[in-house]
């Protein structure tokens, strides 16, 4: 079964619950009928003139799931593993998770099947200005707003306005707003690059006190990219112990806890762990990427890829909480064993969602020609976060359901009404 077709799996199976609620079963068939298939599914290819004078040709993807509730909004990844499947899960989620959090915007991703190390930043940027292009026609502050996603930053989205900028023949501030995630100096906004990160923290925050758990809690992350890293640096300051991170090549344990900002300042001069030096008086040791599954701590948090805790590994949890700061890190087989086990499972919609909340807060700002603080960009994201988690763990305990359910139940729920508004096709 695709990922697509394992989201979607999930997704009907909280169906009934809409039709319990009194809603009509035949309109709630069709937002069904209607979310199972993208709106627009846009394939380029990408031809780039290499430093080397060689041509090559790439192929890129602009999926746009629903709008519904607003304009298309989700990130662009470049990836080898890129492919149209991906990139329709990651857009169906995006509609999901605006809708979640109340956003008045729908769902999209994109993405270019490239390994981005491969090339110098000249070509890079080539292909980031190509990218934007082909896509142009389909773009814009009240169409489709991309945004940075695995392998893409700042730099990347300032290049890609900037040639959006150049075809549309404006320089206005509000026309920047057809991306987001831009440096501040190209009014880019202040906790953008933090905002995912921070997004996890205050979930988990929220559910630890209603668990009334006491802290320190021993926290494992697999995954230490821009998402693990920010998480780990909040959970740290809350006084949760880091005891394992992991990178793609290789991990570090600690039962003494690590310091994410040390550990940051390592992988940033090295690019990985495979050569860090273990220190015998924090007693460090090295672990592989996959043995971060079997340690017992309190949160395991997957932040990187997919589909890496599946029917294989999932009896070998031993954590009391998953925090899914990835995108569909776990497989329905694996949920499902889980989920019998007693294993709190805090879904990447409600986890991760931090990141295009914000990028919705500097969408407003470049419209509104104001410049917003850390401070309030965290106050507005806690006050969004928190009460999304009320709402989703009122409805858990009102159906006896998990976490996955109740948030795809509120998220649906939300695209219903305004499919009754909008008036059926």
């Amino acid at each position: 079964m695709s990922i697509y077709e394992n989201t979607l799996k999930r997704l009907e199976e909280i169906k009934d619950l809409i039709i319990e609620k009194g809603e009509s079963e035949n309109k709630v068939d069709e937002v069904f009928q209607i979310l199972k298939i993208p709106q627009r599914i846009i394939k380029v290819n990408l031809p780039l003139r290499k430093d080397n004078g060689k041509l090559e040709i790439y192929e890129g993807y602009r999926v746009q799931h629903n709008n519904f509730l607003g304009p298309y909004k989700g990130g662009i990844r470049y990836l080898l593993q890129v492919d149209e499947d991906e990139i329709k899960t990651l857009a169906l989620l995006m509609t999901l998770k605006c809708a979640l959090v109340n956003l008045p915007l729908g769902g999209a991703k994109g993405g270019i099947k490239v390994d981005p190390k491969a090339l110098s930043e000249n070509e890079l940027e080539k292909l980031s200005r190509e990218y934007v292009r082909k896509i142009y026609d389909f773009i814009g502050p009240d169409k489709d707003i991309p945004a940075p996603d695995i392998n893409t930053n700042s730099k990347i989205m300032d290049w890609m306005v900037d040639e959006y900028l150049k075809i549309k023949g404006e320089k206005k501030e509000v026309f920047k707003a057809a991306f987001t995630g831009k440096s501040l100096e190209n009014d880019g906004i202040e906790g953008r690059e933090e905002a995912t990160g921070k997004g996890g923290e205050i979930i988990l925050e929220a559910l630890i006190k209603k668990l009334g758990l006491k802290k320190p809690l021993t926290v494992a992350i697999q995954g230490f990219g821009n998402v693990g890293y920010n998480v780990a640096k909040f959970l740290y300051k809350r006084g949760y112990k880091i005891i394992a991170i992991t990178d793609s090549k290789a991990g570090i344990y600690s039962k003494n806890g690590l310091n994410p900002e040390m550990m940051i300042i390592w992988k940033k001069e090295k690019g990985s762990f495979d050569d860090y030096k273990i220190s015998k008086s924090n007693s460090e040791y090295k672990i592989k990427n996959e043995e971060i599954f079997n340690l017992e701590v309190d949160v395991l948090i997957p932040a990187a890829i997919e589909n890496v805790i599946t029917g294989n590994n999932a009896n070998n949890i031993k954590s009391k909480i998953i925090l899914e700061m990835a995108n569909n890190p776990l497989t329905e087989e694996a949920e499902k064993i889980l989920d019998s086990r007693g294993i709190l499972i805090v879904p990447d919609i409600l986890a991760n969602v931090g990141g295009v909340i914000v990028s919705y807060f500097e969408m407003l700002q470049n419209i509104e020609g104001k410049r917003w603080s850390k401070e309030k960009v965290f106050k507005e994201l806690t006050n969004i976060l928190e009460n999304t988690f009320q709402e989703v763990w009122q409805i858990s305990k009102k159906f006896n359901t998990n976490f996955r359910k109740a948030s795809l139940f509120l998220a649906v729920k939300r695209i219903y009404k305004r499919y009754l508004e909008l008036g059926s096709y």
